[in-house]
């Protein structure tokens, strides 16, 4: 099917370079995902090469969000939440919760493990789970870097608002506004949340450029998009978006990656090979160990 039939006898816009419509995919208990990017008609935009719509979801006491550790290569993943609360652990020692507005960025390289769980006194009340979980590849000088991961509380991230938009930058730069989250490569990654009747501009600076739609809907060129769609958008476009009634938004991409990358798992590579040693490795359990963690989830 072509990218055309998703707009559903929607007029394109100029600007629009494709569209994606990623289905709903229940992962149990009530919980799940829409999975946009990788997509057979994009792979990536700038260094974003997975994008996943995490919820909304509603846990009733002693139940929650539970992804026992697994590895990740060649890549970082960011955790950024709109509702709700996740505990990661990792192989580092690392333990540390997020909550709604702050961001999680941990870098793989040549390699980690880590879980994701909803924590003790979040399970026991019942909690709801809303947010968007990114990993972006790193270039190649840097896929086999050390691994790391850093947190950003909220207050630490730059927001701003103005004619009844606010941004929230989470990496890179937009409107004046610069993240304090160190990237390997050149790219945005922002939330928007514009009120009825707002004006946005999408800034043309970065050649490969992302819009997917959480909340609402938005007014692109005379066309209607809607909640659980992700645009891209052709290099040096001019976009204004245009909102009816209230609308959530994440803005993402950068410079295009430099070569093709390789998906397999968890693990993303510039190198075949290499993904067939982090098969390896995470089989004959070489990776570390995820402290005070006894599960894992095998290799597929």
């Amino acid at each position: 099917m072509s990218w055309e039939e998703d707009l559903q006898g929607r007029e394109p816009p100029p600007s629009l370079e494709t569209l994606i419509v990623p289905r709903v995919r229940d992962l149990g208990d009530g919980f799940t995902v829409r999975r946009a990017l990788p997509s057979a008609r994009r792979r990536m935009v700038g260094p974003f090469i997975f994008l996943d719509q995490m919820g909304p979801a509603d846990f009733d006491s002693g139940h929650g969000l539970d992804v026992r550790p697994h590895p990740h290569i060649g890549l970082s993943t960011v955790t950024y939440l709109f509702e709700g609360e996740v505990l990661h652990r990792d192989s580092l020692g690392v333990v540390q919760s997020i909550r709604p507005g702050a961001v999680n960025w941990m870098t793989a390289g040549k390699g980690i493990a880590h879980s994701e769980r909803t924590g003790p006194e979040t399970r026991a009340a019942g909690s709801r789970l809303f947010g968007i979980q990114a990993w972006l590849a790193l270039p190649h000088q840097h896929e086999e870097t050390e691994p790391s991961f850093v947190h950003h509380p909220q207050d630490t991230l730059p927001s701003g608002q103005d004619d009844g938009v606010r941004l929230n930058v989470i990496a890179g730069a937009m409107h004046g506004l610069k993240s304090p989250v160190r990237t390997h490569s050149d790219l945005f990654y922002a939330e928007a949340r514009l009120d009825a009747d707002a004006r946005f501009k999408l800034p043309t600076e970065h050649e490969e450029r992302g819009l997917y739609l959480v909340e609402g809907s938005v007014d692109v060129e005379g066309t209607r998009f809607n909640a659980g769609e992700l645009l891209v958008f052709k290099p040096g476009s001019e976009i204004l978006l245009k909102s009816e009634g209230p609308a959530r938004m994440m803005l993402l991409g950068g410079e295009p990656m430099d070569g093709p990358r390789y998906l397999f798992w968890n693990f993303v590579s510039s190198s075949k090979e290499r993904l067939e040693v982090a098969k390896a490795d995470w089989k004959e359990g070489r990776f570390a160990p995820v402290p005070q963690e006894t599960e894992f989830i095998p290799l597929p």
